[in-house]
């Protein structure tokens, strides 16, 4: 009889199989722009953080790699930002009766699905939107480059194309060492790369709501209400605080005209919660922007999408658990509809072993390096959420801090979703119920 691993287990060798390849790929000589092959590290550093979609680097991406080591990244986090789940749901619509239920899973885990029906849906809104829109920003941006920043035929087209991916699997990889610094003040540039960032951060399973119920918001799951509100809370808030924090900063906002502080700041509250890009020198933020960036890291983007962190629905049950504890409420409600006790217990564990895991790294990094505390935690949750921004220290760590980063992004973006898994699956009815007790809270 055929033995079907757990669907946990089965994400967790996708993504390692995946950087596996990725590191013998890139440590080839052909994938070096010099020629001679890149160090272990670099190579499994890069293939972990193009996996994981984080974006964090060691090296320049677009002078240390050759054409083919820069394909080979953006495959990688093709494969690491929607690749894996289409992987998987193809799978659970390709297995006998036998086991359909135990694979299709696998596809749930990735895919979040609403339903075990709508897998085959999810996955044809995967593959629609990813392909298309990829395509859109990537033409837009191939216009914009060759006509406004005069680039050669062939090197807009590949930077087009190389951004509009990255952005769109909010992989925050780029070619250029300063990121996206030098677009700072070309609006059409920025947007639509926002806009990648947005729709591919968001979530597969609120693509899929609104898809078939886009002018019935009624309708909506209370997933998708959660997810959507969350956003734009965080779009909102993330940019009105920058713009209270930089406006004046010298080093980053300052020098800008008032539209172009108004963009940067709004690419900053968009990029800063798992993109990884930036337009401004994030070494030279005021330290009340660090915090807020700890904070947009941590939580991430929309569940089953190309975003990390804990995912904003997740933090948003939970503040609707503290709004009805604080009203003294039995249930935790929301838009109409009851938020039920196993989702919450889901997001209350995923927040805290997510919190665990950061202050883990933190402490192994401030054990092994010599970095102000203040940068430390922004590496960690950075790596942790997938977000992939740095205060320029990465590449400055010793290897044993790098291994600890690769650890915490391979966590952050597979973790979260075996855990989910675990839950799901190994949740078990007991035979008995010990007696109700009441320990002091507070």
């Amino acid at each position: 009889m055929t033995t079907i691993l757990h669907p946990a287990r089965v994400v967790v060798l996708l993504f390692a199989g995946a950087i596996l390849a990725g590191t013998l790929l890139l440590m080839l000589p052909l994938a070096s722009a010099s020629g001679h092959g890149a160090p272990f590290m670099v190579a499994f550093f890069t293939a972990v953080s193009a996996v994981c979609v984080s974006g964090m680097a060691v090296v320049d991406t677009g002078t240390y790699w050759s054409g083919f080591g820069q394909a080979s990244i953006m495959v990688l986090f093709q494969l690491g930002g929607f690749g894996m789940m289409t992987a998987a749901t193809l799978l659970g619509l390709m297995v006998n009766r036998s086991s359909r239920l135990r694979t299709r899973l696998i596809a749930q885990t990735e895919t979040r699905s609403l339903g075990m029906g709508d897998i085959a849906s999810v996955a044809r809104v995967v593959l629609t939107v990813s392909v298309l829109l990829q395509l859109v920003i990537a033409g837009i941006l191939f216009v914009r480059l060759r006509a406004g920043h005069d680039l050669a035929w062939g090197d807009a087209a590949w930077s087009a194309l190389f951004h509009a991916v990255s952005a769109f699997n909010n992989a925050g990889f780029s070619l250029h060492a300063d990121s996206l610094t030098r677009y700072a003040s070309d609006t059409l540039v920025l947007l639509p790369i926002m806009v990648a960032i947005v729709v591919g951060g968001i979530g597969f399973p609120v693509l899929h709501d609104l898809r078939h119920r886009l002018r019935d918001p009624r309708h909506w799951s209370l997933h998708t209400k959660l997810t959507l509100t969350g956003t734009l809370m965080l779009l909102v808030g993330g940019f009105a605080t920058v713009l209270l924090f930089e406006w004046n900063n010298a080093a980053t906002l300052g020098a800008l005209s008032t539209p172009d502080k108004l963009m940067n700041s709004m690419f900053i509250s968009v990029a800063s919660r798992t993109a990884g890009f930036n337009t401004v020198d994030y070494s030279a933020l005021t330290p009340e922007t660090w915090a807020l960036h700890y904070l947009l890291m941590f939580i991430g983007g929309g569940s089953a999408g190309t975003a990390g962190g804990v995912k904003v629905a997740t933090v948003m049950i939970l503040v609707l658990l503290v709004v009805a504890e604080a009203r003294g409420q039995s249930d935790t409600e929301a838009f109409g509809r009851r938020v039920g006790m196993a989702a919450q217990r889901q997001a209350v564990t995923v927040l805290v072993l997510g919190s665990v895991i950061v202050a883990l790294g933190t402490l192994a990094l401030l054990r092994i390096s010599h970095f102000p505390t203040d940068q430390i935690i922004f590496e960690v949750i950075a790596a942790f959420g997938s977000a992939g921004l740095s205060t320029g220290i990465t590449a400055q760590l010793p290897a044993s801090g790098q291994v600890v980063l690769a650890l915490l992004m391979f966590i952050g973006r597979v973790g979260t979703i075996t855990l989910a898994t675990s839950l799901v699956l190994g949740k078990r009815r007991m035979p008995y119920r010990y007696p109700e007790d009441h320990p002091i809270v507070g």
